[in-house]
């Protein structure tokens, strides 16, 4: 008893390491509980259980709020995310932004944005599409580059689809260099004087890399099915509806959107192939990639980018 108790007190005060059973006790009450204590996500919870039976259920409040304050605190730095259509990129950045508080960062977001709002970069950007063409890189660059010096990307952001190519990351690497992530504290001196001569060392990106077999990426993206009223999304492998084709909510007959059909999946795939592989490259070079199993439950996923995320906060 004596063992378990020092290891109940020891569970609580590492909130980094609770996926273990414990044996734990309630003020004085000598009998003993199983708690089944997990770490995502969310935080820390356990699940209680005495003789067998579902007892109680609840969240350890002080380690999850001390742990989600640290890293809405923290200078996270870049991160940037790598993987093929379907491997869950929208979803990890969400959490990302949630457990940090760091913006994400789309580029196709940006382009609406600046064509929505009629800004110089916007309009340029808008006759080239209305032609027919690409947007080339020196103007999303431009568009990067003015939403990246924004205030709330100060301790960091999450850059969900750039860069795309080699170039991209050679020119974001360069810009990290040369713009960003001079902590202004840092070049001050006692007495307030500049000190930007001395420059505090580049912050390079985590790059976290989502990895899914080919098979298991085909089944989430050829299952998507969406209803045209409500928008709810559903996929017949993993999430079917209750009734086959037909949306839960409404009873509208689920409709597959044009991006979702096989022949266009295989040709979004080879392309991204293609014009990635150099990316990984890249990185893998510089040392920065890190490689995620995302064919596993989102939670463990999740739990697997923020520790690469916090293996390199400062850089």
């Amino acid at each position: 008893m004596t063992g378990l108790r020092r290891r109940a007190a020891g569970f609580a005060d590492a909130a980094g390491d609770l996926d273990w059973v414990i044996g734990i006790t309630f003020g004085s009450q000598e009998a003993w509980y199983k708690a089944r204590v997990g770490f995502g996500a969310r935080g820390a919870e356990a699940v209680f259980f005495r003789d067998g039976e579902y007892w109680a259920k609840g969240a350890i409040s002080m380690a999850r709020q001390t742990a989600n304050e640290t890293a809405r605190t923290a200078n996270i730095g870049p991160v940037v995310l790598i993987g093929p259509p379907g491997s869950g990129k929208g979803t990890q950045a969400k959490q990302i932004v949630c457990r940090y508080g760091i913006p994400q960062i789309s580029t196709g977001d940006l382009l609406r944005d600046h064509v929505g709002r009629g800004t110089e970069l916007g309009l340029e950007a808008k006759a080239i599409m209305a032609r027919g063409e690409l947007v080339p890189d020196e103007l999303m660059y431009g568009m990067v580059t003015n939403r990246l010096h924004k205030p709330d990307c100060r301790r960091g952001f999450v850059l969900d689809g750039f860069p795309r190519t080699a170039a991209q990351a050679g020119w974001l690497s360069a810009l990290l260099e040369k713009e960003l992530f001079d902590n202004n504290a840092d070049n001050k001196s006692d007495n307030g004087s500049d000190n930007r001569s001395g420059k505090s060392k580049p912050c390079g990106p985590v790059v976290i890399q989502l990895m899914v077999d080919y098979n298991q990426l085909l089944q989430r993206l050829t299952g998507r099915r969406s209803c045209p009223t409500c928008g709810r999304l559903y996929n017949i492998h993993f999430q079917p509806p209750k009734v086959d084709e037909l949306c839960d909510l409404d009873g509208s007959k689920l409709v597959i959107r044009d991006d979702d059909r096989e022949e266009v999946i295989y040709g979004r795939l080879a392309a991204y192939e293609k014009q990635t592989s150099p990316v990984v490259e890249y990185y893998r070079a510089q040392q920065r990639l890190v490689a995620v199993n995302a064919d596993r439950p989102v939670e463990e996923v999740t739990g697997q980018v923020f520790g690469a995320i916090d293996s390199h906060r400062g850089c």
